[in-house]
């Protein structure tokens, strides 16, 4: 138990809630999975959850602990309360934070809790004098709904890459959106249609990697709770319809000295990179198969990551062109040289996603290793004897072989911890296995009369 004063942070939060007239609190966390859970409670029980904890039943939740030890306990963070935009009415308003999970039997942060994980990555990098900056990119369709309410894949408009209105019907969704979000206090930078129809993104800015993962479950759940407003069903869903563009979620990686500088850039580099951002960009590319298993972690992530529609799928980096897994992006000014994971989708758990990128990173700086010569030639348009002469490997074409290359990295297995790694390898090889036993429907339609 916690109890004790409250911190100035702490009873500023009360203050709002008082004032704001806010009445329930939803106490927010993730499974394993990147899943957001939460618990409702009174918003009475503010002090109560500052000071003592809310207490819940951890076995119910995707990966966390056996039903013999299943007593946890959520400390919320109130650097995260924040007024949920669609709830607040004139009736009263909800509110929520993010929470950590802590572990009952000992007072500790819970191993299994992915918030944890992360920040065992962003101590690894302040032990090694880094602050981490992350900025992601989540791609999201949005798709009408039947009479029933229930999702389709009738996409909400017919327009293309940066289409206007009338082709992009969803314009003024995106706006509500944008709306919602700033309410809860994210930076917008751009919003615009995305390349396939019906597919949309919506830019936020940077912030450090523990914020930053919070802001994409954040970002998911207003996405998805604005459009239901609109009765229409946002999906995060990789690859929701076949043969065109899936969504991805590029994301963008920097590291910070203690005195601010971008340890990242350096002027006197043809490409403004400094030997560590060169290292880091390296540890990588290393262990991007392993990455992958974590950062593209369902069986549908691999329907996005084939060749031939925008997403990366070759092991190697660029400054010029992104048909390679990482791309060096113009910086106009020195804070902003950084370097761009372009694999990632948005079903990953961002905070698992992150810990294994810094963790494979920072090791890369550890060993000092050297990043290849960059390719600025399309990769897509290589063929096997020339990928072979780059020295181009491919990421992992199933859930099973990422899982076996995660399984087989001890540096990424390791990043996720003793309780988190394993069951997440439990957990995507059942999914794996439930997949390859399931008859789809193009195997139907292919063979049931032909053979």
């Amino acid at each position: 138990m916690t109890s004790g004063k409250l911190t100035a942070t702490e009873q500023a939060v009360l203050d709002e809630i008082e004032e704001k007239g806010v009445d329930f609190l939803r106490l927010q966390f993730t499974d394993i999975l990147g899943v957001v859970k939460n618990v409702a409670v009174p918003a009475r029980q503010a002090e109560k959850a500052f000071t003592e904890g809310i207490y819940f039943d951890g076995s119910s939740i995707e990966g966390f602990v056996r039903i013999q030890e299943s007593d946890m306990r959520l400390k919320p963070d109130p650097e995260t309360f924040a007024i949920l935009p669609w709830r607040d009415t004139e009736e009263g308003a909800a509110a929520r934070m993010i929470c950590d999970v802590i572990n009952t039997s000992t007072g500790e942060p819970f191993e299994g809790d992915p918030r944890y994980v992360l920040k065992q990555a962003i101590e690894r990098a302040e032990e090694m004098g880094y602050s981490i900056n992350a900025a992601p990119e989540p791609e999201f369709f949005m798709f009408e709904e039947d009479e029933e309410g229930r999702a389709t894949t009738k996409t909400a408009d017919v327009g293309g890459y940066f289409d206007l209105a009338p082709k992009d019907l969803a314009s003024d969704v995106r706006r509500d959106i944008i709306y919602g979000l700033e309410a809860m206090d994210f930076e917008i930078e751009a919003s615009h249609h995305e390349v396939a129809e019906g597919q949309y993104e919506i830019n936020f800015e940077y912030d450090d990697a523990l914020t930053t993962a919070d802001n994409v479950g954040t970002f998911r759940t207003v996405v998805r709770a604005i459009a239901a407003e609109h009765d229409l069903h946002a999906t995060f869903m990789p690859k929701p319809i076949p043969r065109i563009n899936g969504s991805g979620m590029h994301t963008h990686l920097s590291l910070m000295t203690e005195d601010g500088t971008n340890a990242f850039h350096d002027g006197a580099d043809e490409f403004d990179l400094s030997d560590t951002a060169k290292s880091f960009l390296a540890g990588i590319l290393e262990h991007a198969p392993a990455i992958t298993a974590v950062a593209n972690p369902t069986v549908n992530s691999y329907k996005r990551l084939v060749p031939g529609y925008e997403a990366p799928v070759y092991v190697a980096w660029s400054d010029r062109n992104r048909s390679a897994l990482i791309r060096k992006p113009a910086a106009r000014v020195p804070a902003a040289s950084r370097i761009e994971l372009r694999s990632p989708d948005p079903s990953c758990n961002p905070y698992l996603a992150f810990a294994v990128m810094i963790h494979a990173g920072l090791e890369g700086i550890e060993q000092g290793l050297e990043a290849p010569d960059p390719v600025r030639e399309n990769i897509y348009e290589f063929d096997e004897e020339k990928r072979e002469e780059y020295g181009i490997d491919t990421l992992p074409t199933n859930l099973g072989e990422a899982v076996t290359a995660l399984e087989e990295d001890e540096v990424i297995f390791d990043a996720l911890g003793d309780h988190v790694g394993p069951k997440f390898v439990e957990a995507k090889k059942q999914e794996f296995g439930d997949y390859l036993v399931d008859v789809s429907q193009w195997e139907l339609d292919e063979y049931l009369e032909t053979f």
